[in-house]
């Protein structure tokens, strides 16, 4: 059982890590102890801002000695309140920012150690320099750190092509729950010493150790990309484009997004300097990117591709983007979709998954069990259609309390949609983590097989339950 920090702990902290990496002061701490989305607020006794990965295994032997818990912290651009402490103020936040150096890079390899506190924008931009690229993005990438990105196995925008977090990390340095360090950051292609500890702390969100660095796979810089905007009737005819696309363009397919018109109109009423890539409203959208070495070939087959489907019906309008600012300007309104809807008033998020072919039918099946057991309610969905990630919204009746009828109904509305997902083979969380939003409901709804596994895997790795408490299973 932990406690909190006495003040001989917190002096002992401050001693450690000096006046830079200690402080108690609540108007320091405070824009770190709420979540992103602003439903999470929490206390911390300290936040403690370790530069080096042996501070951070001094500061976490230092927390076993007295019982006191920790919460890791990147960003904090999470959407599930994995990494913002309870309210009892008992915890100490361990804040991953300061450890922001890029190690090495390797051209030869396509490799980069980067520390856990490096923000994903300032990783792009050092690998371009040397004519790398690192193959996964995200619409909070300005905020987001390697930590964070490890710990959650984000995915993004290119998992079509490039896999999760999970597939681009080669290697991980972290410090485990009784202040060792594990250096498992060598690229190793073949490892056969038992369970793959990178792959368990990746997705682990902090309850299993406190990634401080971690190896990733980068590969070229991409010579060309082009960036196609296309209106269509609906996700169904969205997945027959994509599998001609797929089959057709190969590798140099890297991203297929489907939009409905209701979210694009949201973007357009609430994020400045966004205007319509198409002339006309249609009822669905895909924003389709190809990356490759020739853009005269890029230019060749996607023309070719959008022009026989359009001859077939497939889609009714497309336009292609002329350069990179106004392929930027697509990703813009892709990207600010969440900023828009949380604009639009009160809603309730699901990041979920399904297998890609089922992806139409729940966009299409769900909405019509919540409007039959919640009547009023309206649902939109979108997000990664060639990994089968929807990003699925839920808001309330347009004439009701939107506040009071979430707290009402939320509940159970997450449940209608989750147990539609698991119906369908599919999973309660696609890339934003567990944390303390979804923990109770995995517990209620996924296999026990899996509870008791992961259970399991946490008494043994931190038996004292210092790491991250409260999140992803309790």
């Amino acid at each position: 059982m932990t406690s909190a920090p006495s003040p001989e702990a917190l002096d002992a902290l401050a001693g450690l890590l000096g006046p830079k990496g200690f402080t108690t002061d609540s108007d320091a701490m405070a824009p770190w102890l709420t979540d992103w989305r602003g439903k999470y607020h929490g206390a911390a006794a300290a936040m403690l801002s370790p530069a080096t990965t042996d501070e951070v295994a001094s500061v976490v032997r230092l927390c076993a000695e007295n019982d006191v818990a920790l919460v890791p912290q990147g960003g904090n651009s999470g959407m599930v309140g994995g990494a913002t402490p309870d309210a009892s103020g008992n915890t100490v936040l361990l804040s991953t920012r300061r450890m922001n150096a890029i190690r090495a890079i390797d051209r030869n390899a396509q490799t980069v150690v980067a520390e856990a506190g490096v923000i994903l924008e300032h990783l792009h931009e050092a690998v371009l320099q040397e004519g790398l690229r690192f193959p996964l993005t995200l619409g909070g990438k300005g905020s987001a750190t390697i930590g964070g990105l490890v710990s959650t196995n984000a995915g993004g925008t290119q998992v079509l092509r490039h896999g999760t977090m999970r597939a681009l990390v080669a290697g991980v340095e972290a410090v485990l729950p009784d202040g060792s360090i594990f250096d498992g950051l060598a690229p190793l292609k073949k490892d056969n010493r038992g369970y793959d500890l990178r792959h368990l702390l990746c997705g682990a969100e902090g309850t299993l150790g406190i990634v401080t660095a971690a190896c990733l796979r980068l590969v070229p810089a991409a010579a060309a990309r082009r960036t196609a905007w296309i209106g269509l009737e609906s996700p169904a005819i969205a997945l027959q484009l994509l599998r001609r696309l797929d089959a057709a363009i190969g590798r140099d397919l890297e991203g297929f997004e489907i939009i409905p018109q209701s979210c694009l109109d949201a973007v357009l009423r609430h994020i400045p300097q966004t205007r319509a890539p198409l002339a006309k409203a249609c009822r669905w959208h895909a924003l389709v990117e190809l990356a490759g070495e020739s853009g005269d070939a890029l230019d060749a087959a996607l023309q070719a591709e959008l022009a026989a489907a359009l001859e077939a019906g497939l889609i009714g309008d497309v336009v292609i983007a002329k350069n990179d600012r106004e392929s930027e300007d697509f990703w813009r309104l892709r990207d600010s979709i969440s900023e828009a809807e949380r604009a639009e008033g009160p809603a309730l998020q699901h990041d979920i998954s399904v297998p890609v072919d089922l992806m139409p039918a729940f966009i299409a099946e769900n909405p019509l069990r919540l409007a039959a057991a919640f009547p009023g309610a309206r649902a939109l969905s979108f997000g990664h259609l060639g990994d089968g990630n929807v990003h699925h919204h839920v808001q309330p009746p347009a004439d009701a309390d939107g506040r009071a009828w979430l707290a009402a109904h939320g509940e159970a509305v997450s449940r209608l949609v989750y147990s539609h997902v698991i119906e369908l083979g599919g999973s309660i969380s696609a890339e934003h983590g567990i944390g303390q939003m979804k923990r109770d409901i995995l517990a209620e709804l996924d296999s026990p097989a899996r509870i008791a596994a992961l259970r399991g895997i946490k008494a043994g790795l931190d038996p004292a339950g210092l790491f991250n408490p409260g999140k992803l299973i309790g």
